[in-house]
């Protein structure tokens, strides 16, 4: 064909094309009260994702200058409006407000003009009133299949305004998955940034286009699944991603149920689209059988995205992980961005090993959902009208597949009966923390280490599993030979990462520091991870000496620090003096002691105390960074914590008492002053660390 596009995806370009256009829309200057609605400049394109959300890219939204805030500011959004039965469809123009831009550091650092803007460069914007309008169909998928695509954007091409679309090939990713590069004929004019993506095989939305590339043709845009990085919403609620991606497959799903419009929806085009398993003559519309037992159809997909949407989200990615693992028979790829809604785990059940393809794994996956606990009461019903739904799709699949379901689901109801009664006393529903000061589950461990006779440091991000399973971790990033002043930049993303999969809608997960004892005064609770608040204000965190055998009398003394009461002595100081204490002091203290350092980290002296504290087997210390100001009296901080470890009564309480100081002190709390820096050593022996230690800098 002259435009280069083989048989199939035409086909598919010319089914999309208008379901893509009715959902794209122009991103200009908002109404001034004077002017024609949707006459000025145009700024960029974006596109419908769920009813009254647009997304589109930060750089689009601030155009205008540096001194405009982004969040919070006004644009104005054209969009187009379908036509009744025999009437032309027209335009409309309504206000939108931007919710959220990412990475949430673009309000503070913004790139100089005619520069790229940091990745993922992406803004969520809200209409400001009730509209009638159509939205695409995103991808569940975290990573992108490299196929034919189409562009979509607003064009002035013969100096007519419209929205136009264009196909392409995509040629790979960048930025660690975040990106995905276009053909490099590809010509994209300025106004089509922030236009979607679209995948022409699987009839989807993969990205938001970016750029267009300085040298050459072609441009990048970025992957959807970026999305999954929008704040997550404080302990308790849910968060903005989960609201969107909620109301995105409750639209699908309810256009797809509808009778009352006969216009094609998203869901009909999926079941018209030309077929990776048709090699029957005919078309798309003749499946082979075997696509039909492996695969759920375009409507079944719609239905389980729909059932799904309508139950409360999940507690927590590891939730879902979970979940899918036990649908899929082996671990998903720890690699993806952390799945944060049910419909982000049928995205990690494409191609599963075994027999029974896809459509056996998604039916598994949605019976275990319908038994699970939930955060909240599902609506009346919900969970029963998903199993339901199973067992009449599975009607048409493998008898033993059905037989397996339905075993699959009596054990489910058993074991949530199980938990429920286990969990009598407590609440059922809402947010929950037990007694302990650590939140229970999977924690992030942040390892650091330097080099030998150098001033960088390698570092590594992980998932640790927790008691569950003792010493497991699953890595999520890591790096080598950054300073001390790049680290907390370098790790950003990759904490936010592993928070993501590890918080639950009932605590902040832990956060685990593994440092060496001269590295204890690292400020790793005063870094940003994101929206602004100390890392050290949001969760719990804690240092972990470096791995090794515990000496024989840490489970004794870790125990008795648990019970309490506690006693909490000066290990490196006398009355603001440095001080020494005598070989074996420490070792004949009794079991619920607390050493308290005030100089950790500063002098070698104190770096002698931390290893004498864990050779005799102290888990829990209490030590503090050097202030700015060295004449700076120590007496505040330890009158504020021998009042902090007496309240406490006993260990279990100090990662969360401690958490709490910081936020009154982030607060301008003079009362909470003197916890400034304070940080809490805590070896839990319930949370051994990975057994394969990272090397120790180069030899």
């Amino acid at each position: 064909m002259p435009d280069g596009r083989t048989g199939g995806s035409a086909r598919a370009f010319e089914l999309l094309e208008p379901l893509v256009k009715a959902a794209t829309v122009r991103v200009h200057a908002p109404v001034d009260g004077y002017g024609t609605p949707g006459t000025g400049p145009t700024w960029g394109s974006g596109f419908f994702i769920a009813p009254g959300w647009v997304l589109t890219c930060a750089h689009v939204v601030g155009e205008g200058g540096a001194a405009v805030r982004l969040v919070g500011r006004e644009v104005g959004i054209t969009f187009s409006v379908a036509g009744g039965p025999g009437e032309a469809a027209g335009t409309g123009t309504v206000a939108g407000r931007v919710e959220c831009v990412l990475p949430e550091r673009l309000e503070e650092r913004r790139p100089a003009p005619r520069a790229l803007w940091d990745l993922p460069d992406l803004a969520l914007v809200r209409v400001l009133a009730p509209i009638s309008h159509a939205c695409v169909w995103l991808t569940d998928r975290a990573r992108p299949r490299l196929d034919e695509a189409a562009y979509f954007g607003v064009t002035e091409d013969l100096g007519v305004r419209e929205i136009t679309g264009r196909t392409t090939r995509l040629r790979g990713t960048a930025a660690n998955g975040a990106a995905i590069r276009l053909g490099d004929d590809d010509d994209i004019e300025p106004g089509m940034s922030g236009g979607p993506l679209v995948d022409l095989a699987r009839g989807e939305v993969i990205g938001v286009v970016k750029a267009r590339r300085q040298t050459g043709g072609g441009g990048i845009a970025v992957t959807v699944a970026q999305l999954r990085t929008l704040p997550t919403g404080t302990t308790g609620q849910v968060g903005l991603y989960r609201r969107v991606m909620q109301g995105h497959d409750l639209y699908h799903y309810d256009q797809h149920v509808s009778d009352l419009d006969s216009r094609r929806t998203w869901t009909d085009v999926h079941d018209e689209l030309p077929s990776e398993d048709d090699d029957a003559p005919g078309g798309p519309e003749r499946p082979t059988r075997l696509s039909r037992l492996t695969r759920l159809t375009p409507g079944e997909r719609t239905t389980l995205c729909g059932l799904l949407a309508e139950l409360p989200p999940p507690g927590s990615s590891e939730a879902v992980r979970a979940l899918v693992e036990a649908a899929r028979g082996e671990e998903p790829d720890t690699g993806l961005p952390a799945p944060l809604t049910w419909r982000d785990g049928l995205g990690l059940l494409h191609d599963p090993p075994g027999a029974g393809g896809e459509a056996a794994a998604m039916l598994r996956y949605a019976t275990d959902v319908s038994v699970a606990d939930h955060r909240e009461p599902p609506a009346p019903g919900a969970d029963e009208e998903l199993w339901d739904w199973v067992r009449a799709t599975a009607a048409r699949l493998w008898r033993p597949l059905r037989r397996e379901l339905g075993e699959r689901y009596e054990r489910g109801l058993a074991e949530r009966e199980r938990r429920r009664r286990a969990g009598t006393g407590r609440p059922a529903y809402g947010p929950f923390r037990p007694a302990a000061g650590a939140p229970p589950g999977p924690s992030v461990l942040l390892e650091t280490w330097a080099h030998v006779w150098e001033d960088v440091y390698d570092w590594r991000v992980s998932v640790l599993a927790g008691p569950a399973r003792p010493g497991d971790a699953t890595p999520v990033a890591s790096g080598n030979r950054v300073t001390l002043a790049a680290l907390p930049e370098a790790v950003r993303a990759p904490l936010a990462e592993g928070f993501r999969r590890c918080d639950t809608h009932e605590s902040a997960a832990l956060l685990e520091v593994v440092v060496a004892e001269e590295l204890f005064g690292l400020p790793v609770d005063e870094w940003t991870v994101s929206g602004g608040v100390p890392v050290g204000v949001q969760r719990p965190v804690v240092l972990r000496y470096p791995g090794g055998d515990p000496p024989a009398q840490a489970a004794e003394r870790w125990a008795r620090v648990q019970t309490g009461p506690l006693l909490g002595l000066r290990a490196d100081c006398s009355r603001g003096r440095k001080w020494r204490p005598a070989p074996g002091w420490l070792a004949g203290l009794v079991d619920q002691t607390v050493p308290v350092l005030c100089r950790a980290a500063a002098e070698d002296p104190t770096r002698g105390v931390l290893h004498e504290a864990r050779d005799a087997g102290y888990g829990v210390v209490a030590c503090r960074r050097p202030p700015a100001d060295p004449r700076m009296s120590c007496e505040p901080f330890h009158r504020g914590l021998r009042e902090e470890l007496a309240d406490a009564g006993g260990g279990a309480a100090l990662p969360a008492r401690l958490q709490a100081l910081r936020g009154r002190a982030y607060g301008a709390d003079p009362d909470a002053y003197w916890a400034v820096g304070t940080a809490l050593l805590w070896q839990d022996p319930q949370r051994p660390l990975p057994e394969d230690e990272p090397l120790q800098g180069d030899l």
